[in-house]
């Protein structure tokens, strides 16, 4: 610089704060972030400490079963939950197996050994008030040597809680380690390259880390109730939306980089080009996902909020620390496939330019037939079982309280442990206990010891019931559903049904309301997102119609794959609302991706040419999301429970077929042949709004609107 010029030193010292804060503030924000995942990182593995999965995490927030159990806090000091000791020896008891049940330090009050018939097995009842994983544990514990011969299980709902939790213990370990390792190896794949897989990763973690910090706190000051599903969805969600909006910034960035010399101008226009879909698509499944607010069950209605903030830190980061991370990398992101200025754009050619000429010469073809292909799924949706199952067939594992409900089965009443317990009026009793011996009871009476008199609560008295069949069987819900219309039909009795089988009943009755209600709020919601995003009314339509096609054709794929090839007892009514709104809320998302890039196009190349051009320089990057995605939610299966077993298998295939099927061929051969009116009533649907196109021989011709 020479002394003697003003301007040039001028002109100098403006550029100099310019290139320190190129380089700063992506620095600053690289290192905000490590602090943030550093922070919440650790509270990921604590989420466990404030996750219950006991019957009450799902128990309906108004319902019969719930009137129960608030008036029996009236009648016991304690809310016990019982578990059941049963003792079993082929041929007979041996003198002493009574004894060694009775002898036993259980740590708690319980009933004496009782008998079978059949002299074959004895039962122990055993209440208990604290943590039944706990208390469960201690008492096998204790019941770890059993005389020779002697087979010594415990089950009951406190057995099934302990196993239930025991289950979920692998969420933070071996799930995250599943889900990092296939969308690391994915990742590997479509870039080959090393570093951006990290970079995608670690953001990944840190939004993880984030979500986990604010669910972890809300938990644990009451304000949300955490489960062990939730937990698990939110791990597999958080991964997979922060990939697919990586995937969507990356894929852009490189086109960019293809073009412009600079990255950070690059990195910018990258941004400002994927802000508006990511923002979009998060908004959209953040919206899907709160709807479950509308749910009576509390299982339900916390799982929103949970999803919620779990997109909500997925976008966080995507959108600050990895624009951050690649605007300091810049080209040496991709290496060794660096983008280099000049260099020609692959999707000119190759699989996606291939397809966008299919679709351009028989449009109307290919969505007719792919919707045909679509409706072959739909014919087997009647063979989904969704009506429910005996809470000891979600255990996809043996486990002991599955084996000790069996053992019960053969010897006592399968209700044994597990009453059905009617509140009703004093002066009503003998009528309600007349009423309530309906097939399937074996035994009814008044609650309380032989020969004292009944407890009397504000005029009202406890009368329990032991169902003939399990008590978490369909066969028991069927019993309790007869045993309810009966007392309810004794004239000022005001009697009410609750117990483990009454709140199955209404867990169920409820998952079928939930479906009806929620299923219409999130169209509605997903119909105004999408005609905001797109200014129109006709394309959000369309988009819904091949996502909810694609959803019943999922659904029908599952019926067959669930009875004849895994062989599934059936599922849980919420399995369908579940699989809709995560289907719905994130194959919406590939269509986001798809659509706003083609409505990019169109306004200068026309509807058709802007269509294929969209599908083109798209297709790519939202296969490899829908990929990512259904990989991420597979993870869910290392799990041994039977509804993430099935969430897994939906989710997954019904992102791929979503993802294959309906966004590759079904919207853009459809979008073709209606032309420019599926952006009516935008100005993109009339012909002045026709502008001169850009140049571009790659792209195979077509109307221009």
């Amino acid at each position: 610089m020479a002394p003697g010029n003003p301007a040039a030193s001028e002109t100098d010292g403006g550029h100099r704060p310019r290139r320190v804060l190129r380089w700063l503030l992506p620095a600053l924000a690289v290192l905000a972030w490590l602090a943030v995942g550093g922070l919440g990182g650790s509270y990921t593995g604590k989420l466990s400490e404030v996750t219950t999965n006991d019957s009450a995490a799902f128990l309906p927030a108004s319902a019969e079963a719930t009137e129960v159990t608030e008036l029996l806090r009236g009648f016991d000091t304690d809310s016990a939950i019982p578990a059941v000791v049963i003792a079993e020896r082929p041929g007979g008891l041996a003198p002493g197996d009574v004894e060694y049940l009775a002898g036993v330090d259980y740590g708690t009050r319980v009933s004496p050994p009782l008998e079978s018939d059949d002299h074959e097995a004895a039962q122990v009842i055993v209440p208990l008030t604290g943590d039944p994983g706990e208390g469960v544990e201690s008492i096998r514990a204790a019941l770890a040597e059993p005389p020779a011969g002697l087979t010594v299980l415990v089950t009951g709902p406190a057995a099934q809680v302990a196993d239930l939790g025991e289950a979920f213990k692998g969420i933070d370990g071996l799930l995250l380690l599943v889900t990092a390792l296939v969308v690391g190896l994915i990742l590997v794949v479509v870039y080959r390259s090393p570093l951006l897989p990290l970079a995608v990763l670690v953001s990944g973690a840190f939004a993880l880390g984030l979500a986990s910090l604010a669910v972890y706190f809300l938990a644990d000051g009451g304000a949300l109730e955490l489960n062990g599903q939730s937990q698990g969805i939110l791990f597999i969600l958080v991964f997979g939306a922060a990939t697919d909006y990586a995937l969507l910034l990356v894929a852009r960035l490189r086109e960019e980089l293809r073009d412009t010399p600079d990255r950070v101008d690059a990195v910018r226009r990258a941004w400002r080009a994927t802000i508006e879909p990511i923002a979009a698509s998060a908004g959209t499944v953040i919206l899907g996902v709160l709807c479950l607010l509308f749910s009576d069950l509390n299982s339900n209605r916390t799982l929103g909020p949970v999803a919620a903030i779990g997109i909500g830190a997925a976008f966080l980061a995507s959108v600050t620390f990895l624009p951050a991370v690649l605007a300091l990398l810049g080209r040496a992101a991709f290496w060794p496939r660096r983008p280099l200025v000049g260099s020609p754009h692959p999707e000119a050619s190759g699989l996606w330019a291939r397809v966008a000429k299919l679709i351009d010469a028989k449009p109307r073809a290919v969505w007719i037939v792919t919707v045909l292909v679509l409706l072959i799924g739909v014919a087997f949706v009647p063979q989904l079982k969704a009506d429910g199952t005996a809470q000891s067939d979600i255990f996809l594992t043996d486990v002991d309280s599955v084996a000790g409900q069996e053992a019960l089965s053969r010897h006592f009443p399968g209700g044994s442990g597990s009453p059905t317990v009617i509140i009703a009026r004093a002066e009503s009793a003998d009528a309600v206990i007349a009423a309530a011996r309906v097939d399937g009871v074996e035994q009814v009476g008044l609650s309380g010891r032989p020969g004292e008199a009944p407890k009397v609560v504000d005029g009202l008295v406890r009368i329990d019931a032991v169902l003939s069949d399990p008590s978490d069987s369909e066969d028991a819900v069927d019993t309790v559903s007869r045993m309810r219309e009966a007392v309810h039909a004794v004239p000022g009795a005001d009697a009410k049904v609750g117990g483990p089988t009454a709140t199955q009943l209404d867990t169920e009755k409820t998952s079928e309301r939930d479906r009806s209600v929620i299923i219409p709020i999130v169209l509605l919601v997903i119909f105004l997102v999408l005609a905001l995003l797109l200014r129109s009314l006709l394309a959000p339509v369309l988009l819904i119609a091949t996502v909810v096609l694609s959803f019943a054709a999922t659904m029908g794929v599952s019926a067959l794959v669930f009875n004849d090839v895994f062989g599934f007892p059936g599922a849980d009514p919420v399995v369908p609302l579940f699989g809709f709104v995560f289907l719905v809320a994130l194959g919406i998302d590939y269509n986001i991706f798809l659509m706003t890039r083609v409505r990019e196009e169109s306004k200068t190349l026309g509807t058709r040419r802007g269509t294929l051009r969209g599908l083109t320089v798209t297709g790519g990057v939202i296969t490899s999301a829908g990929v990512v995605l259904a990989a991420t939610f597979s993870a869910l299966a290392v799990l041994p429970i039977l509804f993430l077993a099935q969430i897994a298998f939906i989710v997954a295939f019904g992102v791929l077929l979503d993802t294959l099927i309906v966004r590759s061929l079904l919207v853009p051969a459809l979008t073709v042949d209606i032309g420019r009116w599926i952006w009516w009533p935008s100005k993109l649907s009339r012909a002045s709004a026709e502008r001169s196109p850009r140049p571009d021989r790659s792209e195979p011709a077509g109307e221009r609107d």
